[in-house]
């Protein structure tokens, strides 16, 4: 084997030097050279078929594959440089590049046809020559991918061997130097650059399907596309010139425009060049489409390669600079809307931005938010990588949402400073607010179940914010960075909604609680029958009437969700203020007064009657004690020695031992009853007259 290759390797010398003694001489033969060429790759092929077998059946002998390893890369060293020599002559003859002055015409209608193509037009020798050189170059290129797979066995071998096809790279050199002659005119007016570029790109992609694709399949270098390599080197030289020389300049005025505070067309010129990235980034993908290798790209992770807005890979610290010109103009032109009370009083017509069928009632100015946040996640879904796409909305998408929450946050606090929510109007201004969240909150759920944020979300460990040090980029992951992209806001959205919710049931329990405080403290009304001709108490009928207007309001004006929240909250506290100060009291219930109670509780139930099909469910302490009351002598004597075991099989569920004995306790047999007099009246008048309870005792 050592023989073997020693022969092979200076067979691989001898053409080598072979080639080189043609080259330095002036009238040798180009057929002679380049036959020299094909027999030292051929040999290079042969000589990596034997120290793959050498690798795999015989590790041990690493020595002698070292050493043949040495003599060939001195080899390649020499052969590569030559072969990439004799090519660029070759297209200087050929007539490459193509002259741009055609295409950089003021007629922007000439069809592509009219520009000459020479990869077209070359005929004969020169073709065929052409073909064989390119050929050359492919083979070279496919031998050093084998060499590579042999040398990294065991490692990441994906990221090293991927390469850019040679033969292209080769095409696409001569044409990017040309056009950057172009380029320095046009540094204000950086459209015509892209419309350069596109045009170069567009007119010479078939050439590249037709002419050299097979090429490449005959040299059998896998799972390279023409089409595609040519265009992503176009578009590489378009993003390289980007980051020397354009954003350079834009990155100065910016900083001119902060120092001085002198307000400028810098940050209008940034976002206009942005446009133009995003809008040549899905005209390149459209003439890939066309060979059906989109997925390829995507699956990859090369969609890196046709894409302009790849400068924003290398220089994190230019994406942070983008996503914060796109949330100051955002925030800009929401200013002019949230001062716009008629924002905050119009309704949303319709699930504009949403499929969610629930009408939440929202005001217009949740509608504003949610557009100028959807333009914001539109334009970031052309970054080319998921982390940059997750640090851009984190820096520029969630600031806008955290300002939507302030905003509804404060006009709630000033309509609790004015009046303290006992107003009509303050109520219906946060339940405006609440509605404006529960819809915004809503809105982003649904879009956080897109695929598009749900790849971020599983991307948490791939976040762009690492160290930078070459361009002082922030050298930790930015804040809030862990889980989805608008976790933290949906959590505080729902905070808010709750916090407020709450707020409101407070307002209206505390107004029922002082119109209600003489019926509450009327404990002679329990020993009494009820008035005659009345179904409930007269003291509790103008709290229930508070009541029910209250929550009416509410009902007209918050969304259908949150109001059985606030509902349900006011059933909970009606039913402690009623256990508290009637059931707890110490007061003494005879016969009537158990039917006083359970008449005025009734009338209580059908007020919340109108939302839920058993009101009674939503005050269980105030029905289990009306249970303990309306049983006879003998059930509550059990009660007194069952202990929890009775009240189990009783269904006291929500009461304690304690105070069950309490409850029980406070009933009188119906001997002990009194007959209403007119006595008792007037001293239910003076109870009125808010004497105190011992006088009225």
């Amino acid at each position: 084997t050592a023989l073997k290759l020693d022969t092979l390797v200076g067979d691989i010398e001898d053409a080598v030097s072979s080639v080189m003694n043609k080259n330095l001489k002036k009238h040798s033969s180009t057929q002679n050279s380049d036959e020299m060429r094909l027999l030292a790759i051929k040999t290079l092929k042969m000589t990596e078929e034997v120290l793959t077998s050498v690798t795999k059946t015989r590790p041990k002998w690493a020595r002698l594959v070292s050493a043949v390893d040495h003599r060939v890369d001195r080899a390649l060293a020499v052969l590569r440089p030559q072969a990439i020599a004799d090519h660029r002559a070759l297209l200087a003859s050929l007539g490459w590049p193509p002259p741009l002055s055609t295409l950089t015409s003021s007629n922007p209608d000439r069809k592509s046809a009219e520009v000459p193509n020479p990869l077209f037009t070359m005929q004969g020798d020169l073709k065929h020559q052409y073909c064989e050189n390119f050929l050359a170059l492919c083979r070279l290129q496919e031998l050093q991918s084998q060499r590579k797979s042999r040398q990294l066995e065991g490692f990441n071998r994906e990221v090293a061997l991927r390469q850019p096809l040679w033969a292209i790279e080769e095409l696409v050199n001569p044409i990017s130097l040309a056009s950057q002659l172009h380029f320095s005119k046009w540094v204000d007016k950086p459209e015509f650059i892209f419309a350069l570029v596109y045009k170069i790109t567009k007119d010479y992609v078939d050439s590249m399907d037709e002419l050299l694709q097979p090429l490449v399949d005959e040299a059998m270098l896998v799972g390279y596309s023409c089409r595609e390599e040519w265009i992503s080197a176009m578009v590489t030289s378009l993003s390289t010139y980007l980051a020397k020389e354009i954003f350079p300049v834009y990155v100065g005025q910016l900083d001119e425009e902060s120092a001085t505070g002198i307000r400028s067309q810098a940050r209008i010129s940034w976002l206009h060049l942005v446009d133009l990235m995003i809008s040549f980034d899905k005209r390149v993908r459209s003439l890939v489409e066309h060979s059906g290798i989109l997925l390829s790209f995507q699956e990859d992770g090369n969609l890196l390669k046709i894409s302009s807005l790849c400068v924003f890979c290398d220089r994190p610290d230019w994406l942070d600079l983008w996503a914060e010109i796109e949330l100051s103009e955002a925030l800009d032109k929401l200013k002019p809307e949230m001062d716009d009370e008629r924002n905050w009083r119009m309704k949303v017509q319709g699930a504009v931005l949403s499929s969610v069928p629930e009408d939440f009632k929202s005001p217009a100015i949740s509608s504003a938010f949610l557009r100028h946040l959807s333009s914001m996640i539109d334009r970031c879904r052309s970054l080319p990588s998921i982390s940059l796409r997750s640090r851009f909305l984190r820096l520029g998408g969630a600031p806008i949402t955290r300002k939507f929450l302030d905003c509804i946050l404060q006009r709630c606090q000033e309509a609790e400073g004015l009046t303290a929510l006992t107003d009509d109007d303050a109520i219906i201004k946060v339940a405006n607010s609440i509605n404006a969240a529960h819809y915004f909150e809503s809105v982003i759920k649904e879009w956080c179940e897109d695929v598009f944020f749900l790849e971020m979300e599983l991307n948490q460990g791939d976040q762009l914010g690492l160290s930078v040090s070459e361009y002082g980029s922030r050298e930790e992951p930015i804040k809030g960075s862990e889980g989805g992209i608008f976790d933290e806001e949906i959590g505080k959205l729902g905070e808010f909604r709750a916090q407020w919710v709450e707020k409101i049931s407070v307002v209206i329990l505390r107004g029922f609680d002082a119109q209600s405080r003489d019926y509450m403290k009327n404990r002679r009304q329990w020993q009494e029958k009820g008035e005659e001709g009345w179904t409930v108490s007269k003291s509790l009928l103008v709290a229930l009437d508070y009541l029910q207007g209250k929550v009416l309001v509410v009902e007209e004006s918050l969304n259908r969700i949150d109001f059985v929240g606030v509902w349900r909250s006011l059933a909970a506290g009606v039913d402690r203020l009623v256990f508290q100060n009637i059931l707890m009291s110490n007061v003494k219930f005879y016969d009537g007064g158990v039917e006083r109670f359970d008449s005025d509780l009734q009338v209580l139930f059908g007020v919340f009657g109108a939302w839920c099909l058993r009101p009674e469910g939503f005050f269980p302490k105030a029905i289990e004690g009306l249970k303990l009351l309306k049983m006879g002598e003998k059930q509550l004597q059990d009660s007194l020695a069952g202990g929890e075991k009775w009240m189990k099989d009783s269904g006291i569920r929500h009461l304690s031992v304690t105070e069950t004995e309490k409850i029980v306790r406070s009933r009188f047999p119906s001997n002990h009853f009194l007959q209403p007099s007119t006595t008792a009246y007037a001293l239910e008048h003076l109870l009125f007259l808010n004497f105190s309870q011992d006088h009225f005792e």
